[in-house]
């Protein structure tokens, strides 16, 4: 069946690094937009980032922008989301997720609701 398997997280010092790593199974990965969310305790799933299926367009959230990247590797069916410059409001579990909702050159991490397929998620924690 298919599955998404979240790892890489952890605890963090303010301005170090972490990547995230999403492995997918049980589908056609070439043919889905994943997406990477997270929720910090009290507060609303939000979209951290997306790759389109094809991998030529990404998209990020304002908070993430120049300190998150994105990538997918096809041939291992894994997404990747590297974090650079983590700040202590970055700590959440993180979520992937899965959609064939979109066209192959396009995806948008903050429609959280076409995302159909989600892991378990890991958690980041950012603390000095």
């Amino acid at each position: 069946q298919l599955q998404l398997v979240e790892s890489g997280g952890g605890l963090v010092q303010p301005g170090g690094s972490l990547r995230l790593s999403c492995a997918a199974s049980g589908f056609t990965f070439e043919y889905y937009a994943i997406g990477w969310f997270r929720q910090a305790p009290g507060k609303e799933r939000e979209g951290v980032s997306c790759i389109s299926s094809s991998g030529v367009s990404t998209e990020y959230a304002d908070s993430v922008k120049g300190r998150f990247t994105i990538s997918r590797d096809n041939a291992k069916n894994t997404v990747y989301l590297q974090m650079n410059s983590l700040k202590p409001e970055d700590t959440a579990v993180y979520y992937c997720a899965a959609t064939e909702h979109y066209y192959r050159d396009y995806c948008d991490p903050q429609q959280l609701e076409v995302y159909d397929y989600w892991g378990q998620g890991t958690q980041v924690t950012v603390s000095s």
